[in-house]
């Protein structure tokens, strides 16, 4: 499965925000990246390359590589409302991006091991594809044989965020998927019109 194994802390000095959670190193080096660093000249952005760096914002964000995001766009843009707004909603429905979201891994790149490795049932079922699409009403919990995996238990120890579309029930470690975000809902900071403008073009 392709994935993004680089750096990510140079990704994040490049945004300049810590798009992939807590960073350590980006607190101390909070400017771009490059020999020169905060001396360097950065004349005025084009139009392209603003939008071209809030897909790419988009895309290290949700751990997505470029075709599976496009296919994500086409398929937005079939759908009736705001592309740019079910966009964000389709990543948001990922099977991975739930996992996290509901703090049984501490990151996407660790939420995407965990249903890999066959860690993540959905309605009961055993589910390892990382990009399934979840629907309202879905029910994502922890495998049996899983449940007592340290790196579970601490990433749910330390979650503090509530989001209104997901309920948890911390007894039987399952959470129920009840809605589909709205896009004021979804806390990432990402201009989404300007992807839309630059798939436009």
């Amino acid at each position: 499965m392709a994935r993004y194994t680089g750096p990510k802390s140079k990704i994040a000095r490049k945004f300049g925000e810590a798009i992939f959670g807590d960073d350590k190193s980006f607190e101390k080096k909070n400017y771009p990246p490059g020999q020169h660093g905060n001396n360097r000249r950065r004349g005025k952005k084009s139009e392209y390359a603003v939008q071209l760096m809030e897909k790419q914002k988009a895309k290290y964000t949700y751990g997505i590589l470029e075709k599976q995001f496009r296919n994500i766009f086409a398929n937005a843009k079939r759908k009736e409302g705001v592309t740019g707004e079910i966009l964000l909603q389709l990543c948001e429905c990922r099977l991975d991006n739930v996992v996290y979201r509901m703090g049984i891994a501490p990151s996407r790149r660790g939420a995407r091991q965990l249903v890999s490795h066959r860690h993540i049932t959905v309605n009961g079922e055993l589910v390892n594809i990382p990009s399934y699409t979840l629907k309202a009403g879905d029910v994502v919990g922890v495998r049996e044989k899983s449940k007592s995996l340290q790196v579970i238990g601490d990433s749910l120890d330390a979650q503090s965020n509530v989001y209104e579309w997901i309920t948890w029930n911390s007894e039987k470690k399952e959470g129920t998927f009840v809605s589909v975000p709205e896009r004021i809902q979804i806390p990432e900071n990402i201009k989404e019109q300007l992807i839309v403008e630059l798939y436009s073009k």
